[in-house]
């Protein structure tokens, strides 16, 4: 296996037989595997009479996909064994090898609010603007099922979250205490890449007010398309 810190994982998925009933003899087992192709695992039986459960280890590098927009790609590495659900779906997002429809549609940079580090500034408020570019992964031709909570710790600079059961999410500027534990994070955008979405918060924008809530939406939204790394990144 690996610590997914030590680079690529001999052995990338587990298997364990939770079914008492179903199992029989082999209730409690748990194996380890090794996909030909990570970012897209083999397809098996789901649903409540199936007795096993699976899930994949992404190791140092690998589990990464790309958001490209027209003012560069950002990295993403994806949280498998916090979000199981969410990268599923993401990996679904990656087979149809397009993302029509999806695209971020709202910006708002870090004001005077947070520093560079995304460290909230003694005494400054808390937004607006709230240091997040937001965006929808709802493709066309695809059925979008919500999807449950999952992990939600502290929002932090980088991390990428649903917005409440998706397909909205968004990319956080800041670290974001204030929220506590609100949003299931799925993955995080690699450091180097965070000043494209940085950019991305700069763009013109146009006032709106969504539940009482002042925001900045973009004036002509930045489409999107989730793309597979060649090869693995090092991070």
């Amino acid at each position: 296996m690996c610590t997914g810190n030590d680079g690529p994982c001999l052995c990338d998925t587990w298997v364990f037989c939770g079914n008492k009933q179903a199992c029989g003899n082999k209730f409690g087992e748990c194996w380890l595997k090794k996909q030909k192709d990570l970012l897209a695992p083999e397809k098996q039986e789901a649903g409540d009479k199936v007795m096993w459960t699976s899930g994949l280890v992404f190791g140092r590098g690998e589990g990464i996909i790309g958001l490209e927009t027209e003012h560069g790609t950002l990295h993403i590495k994806l949280l498998p064994d916090c979000s199981p659900l969410s990268v599923k779906y993401i990996l679904e997002l990656l087979a149809l090898r397009h993302c029509a429809g999806c695209h971020f549609y709202r910006a708002e940079s870090r004001g005077q609010s947070w520093d560079a580090k995304g460290k909230h500034i003694k005494d400054a408020s808390f937004g607006p603007p709230f240091a997040n570019v937001q965006g929808t992964l709802e493709a066309q031709g695809m059925i979008f099922n919500k999807i449950p909570s999952e992990y939600c710790p502290t929002i932090r600079r980088g991390s990428v979250a649903w917005v409440g059961s998706g397909p909205e999410f968004f990319i956080s500027l800041a670290n974001h205490e204030e929220w506590k534990n609100s949003y299931t994070v799925f993955g995080f955008v690699l450091l180097e890449d965070l000043m494209i979405a940085e950019k991305i918060a700069q763009l013109p924008t146009k006032s709106d007010v969504w539940n009482n809530i002042n925001v900045s939406v973009l004036e002509n939204p930045v489409s999107l398309r989730i793309q597979r790394m060649k090869t693995s990144v090092v991070i």
